[in-house]
């Protein structure tokens, strides 16, 4: 893939649906927990986009899409784990966009397909598997050639959607959201939504990113040079939480499970254990320790729905 000092124009039949990307929803959140803290929580639901390519899975792959088209490649190849939604999406917007798409899976296969992965094989999406040392080395010139000699020519997006064209979409969502907020909140998977909503923040705003991975201290690095590629220079205004993996990757404990109820209870919002119920989860512990000055305003952006088959109705 080659880049470019600035991101391809995206025609209108790259849109979601007819013309710009809608704005999301932004509602508050009432909580007697966050009013004893004195904060206020701001819902952005870019989960409500669109159906299939939740906001930010839409951001990321919108100029990635106009550039496969300008540079003439038909297909595309992306990796992710057993449960990604980046395959997902990236299945459904290949079927919408007419290009074929192949899904690198880490690991090994298991039959039959959890409904994640079924879901983009009926998208039409070729899975293939990679053990995980391999996968380990996706990234590497070797591989990448390995790959490209079994699929063909081919446009290759890397895990998570995140690079300087995904960076560079979700810059766009701060200047979409029509309220004050001070600190602009999302999980961390790959790093590409915090480098890019961070990049769009103006003032004092400042971004805080949940880490959904267990030893995850390496994303900063990876947040610092995705904001060198897409804006030539890290912005500084953001930060990464490392303490509310549980556990780790698509892991679950039974305080995650309690919290991911309770909350549907009082709220009627199924969350996505493996990323926005972590991130809720998150900044409820952090208003209740007082991490956050009375006053403040969080925005909390949810980036995708509960799984296909989470208990309290999945996408």
């Amino acid at each position: 893939m080659t880049r470019s000092d600035r991101p391809p124009a995206t025609p209108a039949s790259l849109s979601p649906g007819a013309g710009r990307l809608p704005a999301p929803e932004v509602c508050e959140l009432r909580d007697e927990r966050l009013d004893r803290a004195g904060v206020t929580l701001l819902l952005v639901r870019d989960d409500l986009v669109d159906p299939e390519l939740p906001g930010n899975k839409w951001r990321k792959l919108k100029y990635n899409l106009a550039a496969a088209r300008e540079q003439g490649f038909g297909t595309l190849l992306t990796f992710g784990g057993a449960y990604s939604n980046h395959l997902r999406a990236v299945a459904a917007a290949g079927r919408r966009h007419g290009l074929r798409t192949v899904g690198i899976v880490r690991g090994e296969q298991h039959l039959p397909l959890n409904p994640s992965l079924a879901y983009a094989a009926a998208q039409g999406m070729t899975l293939a598997y990679l053990d995980r040392d391999t996968y380990r080395r996706k990234h590497t010139d070797a591989v990448l050639a390995e790959l490209r000699r079994t699929w063909g020519d081919c446009y290759v997006i890397p895990e998570g959607g995140s690079n300087a064209l995904a960076v560079r979409g979700c810059a766009e969502l701060p200047t979409e959201i029509e309220v004050d907020f001070d600190v602009l909140c999302c999980p961390v998977g790959t790093g590409g939504t915090l480098a890019g909503l961070a990049g769009g923040l103006t003032g004092t705003q400042t971004a805080l990113g949940v880490a959904v991975l267990k030893g995850a201290g390496f994303l900063a690095d990876e947040v610092t040079e995705l904001q060198r590629e897409a804006f030539g220079a890290p912005t500084g205004n953001w930060r990464i939480g490392l303490d509310h993996h549980f556990g780790g990757y698509a892991k679950r404990t039974p305080r995650l499970d309690a919290f991911v109820a309770d909350f549907h209870r009082r709220h009627g919002l199924a969350l996505d254990p493996v990323y926005t119920g972590k991130l809720l989860a998150a900044l409820f512990d952090l208003a209740e320790q007082g991490a956050f000055r009375p006053g403040t305003r969080l925005a909390a952006v949810i980036t995708g729905s509960a799984p296909l088959d989470a208990p309290y109705g999945g996408a």
